[in-house]
């Protein structure tokens, strides 16, 4: 498929603040293998991850997942800021997610978060634990309304059970991968979200599957 399709089924919404949300899986649900996604992806799934940052104006992840994929800042034609929820202040100015960027990155994160001073734009998005509106707000402001969710699961859970996803792009690699790996959502109980399948495309024996929630919440641009 072209880029000009890709894009056309990838893209976001005009006019409101959208977040999409991006992962891989084994065929079983594991969410990584040997504690990284890297061993459940392929040439497809890595076009897909790609061209979710090419259209997003922000990444948005948890700090575990910078810490256990390495992050870096993201390198493309024009800057795109990552953004980084952290309850715990679990970062250090020495990690390549802020010595190896052209964009200085976002950090949402709590007043009781003790945290060294970091090169970064910093959001206080809480008393002691990160309020999810509040981060998704804080970035709307800020001009970037085209949301890119990396993960890890227990954010992308939090982020459901708020309300605050839109879509989600899961490709299904083929591989059982059997382990103790979670999901790719964990957090509180809450009844199921609805979500209509508005694309399946196929790369060899890969899926590619993209769902939108019904009803999904109307969050104009201010």
């Amino acid at each position: 498929m072209t880029d000009t399709a890709l894009e056309s089924l990838y893209g976001y919404p005009s006019g409101r603040t959208w977040v999409t949300a991006n992962f891989v899986s084994s065929v079983d649900g594991a969410v990584s293998v040997d504690g990284r996604s890297a061993g459940l992806g392929s040439p497809a799934d890595r076009r897909i991850y790609l061209l979710g940052r090419e259209l997003a104006d922000v990444v948005l992840v948890g700090s575990a997942t910078v810490l256990a994929e390495g992050y870096r800042g993201a390198r493309r034609a024009r800057p795109l800021p990552i953004a980084v929820v952290t309850a715990r202040g679990s970062l250090t100015p020495d990690l390549p997610l802020f010595t190896d960027t052209a964009v200085p990155p976002i950090v949402i994160t709590t007043e009781a978060a003790r945290m060294p001073t970091l090169p970064a734009d910093v959001v206080i998005a809480g008393e002691t634990e990160v309020d999810l509106g509040v981060a998704v707000a804080a970035l709307a402001a800020r001009g970037l309304h085209r949301i890119d969710l990396e993960g890890g699961p227990r954010l992308f859970g939090s982020m459901v059970a708020a309300g605050l996803v839109d879509a989600l792009n899961l490709t299904v690699a083929p591989l059982l991968a059997v382990g103790d790996a979670s999901r790719i959502a964990h957090g509180p109980v809450i009844p199921p979200v609805d979500l209509a399948l508005t694309s399946v495309l196929r790369a060899d024996d890969v899926l590619l599957l993209r769902y939108q929630r019904r009803n999904s919440r109307s969050t104009s641009r201010p």
